[in-house]
């Protein structure tokens, strides 16, 4: 075991991958000679001078050459900058990567790992904060992964890396050196479609992914304080979804908080609420509460008011503890 950032853990399972398979091969702007933005990939272009490619800024022919790279024989690992440079490789991303199994019938497939840092907490602004995780969520053919610490960002970048499929790994980049801790070094694999129960509790559940999972854990040592057991329950995979586990959790505490900081209307967090209203309404002793970023443009100067806080959490949790 080491003790890592997540931008280590993410930097160390790239470097163990290819030197495992020679296939994986990393390309994106400024991902080489620069080691990215947030230095995930530092290093690389040294050890693998001849599969580490810096690009042109064009997000569209980074993804457009990782899936012809993927459909003859490579992994590829392309990095979009900031999740808010996504959108001119959308098309590439739903109308061809996430399709290419079915509209082949099983013939080809884009084992291709897309990563990408999303979400706020870093003054970004409203270009470099979203938390758009919800349009690529509603793509069949498409996994959705989000980390929300070093342990988990290598082991589930390393699956990702060997799946057969394309993924979307995202990064909240808030969490990217917030904090270490013990990462095994060598091989470390975190199956994709598990959530982990961060904290047990019997009163109320709560559910996030990445940064919002911690933030979730202080709000839950905050309700202990007052004598409420919150249960959080980090989704980890959002496609495919731990739907066992969401379900177990709120069978058992027969409340549930969603928690996303993504805007409120369309979030993902809204599928988590009508799962648990079609298939645990039985379960349920209070409305289902979601805590959420807010429809409006991310802001900058108010950051800290749009992003849901462990005090908003609280609210969520006394609001249907008190129903």
């Amino acid at each position: 075991m080491t003790q890592m950032t997540m931008v280590q853990a993410i930097n160390n399972a790239l470097r163990e991958e290819m030197r495992r398979d020679d296939r994986v091969v990393v390309l994106g702007e400024d991902i080489g000679k620069n080691g990215g933005v947030f230095r995930c990939t530092e290093g690389l272009i040294d050890e693998f001078p001849d599969r580490v490619f810096d690009t042109p800024l064009a997000e569209s022919g980074i993804i457009g050459s990782a899936i012809g790279m993927a459909l003859y024989g490579l992994r590829p690992v392309p990095e979009i900058q900031f999740m808010d440079f996504i959108y001119p490789a959308f098309d590439q991303i739903v109308s061809e990567a996430a399709k290419m199994r079915y509209r082949s019938g099983g013939q080809y497939t884009v084992p291709m790992t897309i990563r990408t840092p999303y979400g706020g907490g870093i003054r970004g602004g409203h270009y470099h904060s979203q938390s758009s995780e919800a349009y690529f969520t509603h793509t069949p053919g498409l996994k959705v992964v989000v980390p929300s610490t070093p342990s988990d960002a290598k082991g589930l970048l390393t699956s990702s890396i060997r799946d057969p499929d394309p993924v979307l790994f995202l990064e909240p980049k808030k969490l990217y050196r917030a904090f270490r801790e013990d990462v095994p070094e060598g091989e470390h694999t975190v199956p994709l479609g598990q959530a982990l129960v961060r904290r047990e509790g019997k009163d109320v559940s709560l559910f996030a992914w990445g940064y919002m999972s911690q933030v979730c854990l202080d709000a839950a040592t905050k309700a202990a304080g007052k004598g409420i057991e919150a249960e959080v329950v980090d989704l980890r995979t959002l496609v495919p979804l731990d739907v066992d586990a969401v379900l177990a959790s709120v069978k058992k505490t027969g409340r549930a908080v969603v928690v996303y900081e993504a805007p409120r209307t369309g979030g993902y967090g809204g599928a988590i609420s009508a799962l648990l209203a079609e298939r645990a309404i039985e379960y349920l002793r209070g409305p289902i509460v979601r805590v959420a970023g807010f429809d409006t443009p991310f802001p900058y100067a108010l950051e800290d008011v749009y992003m849901p806080s462990a005090d908003r959490v609280f609210a969520g949790i006394d609001k249907v503890m008190a129903f």
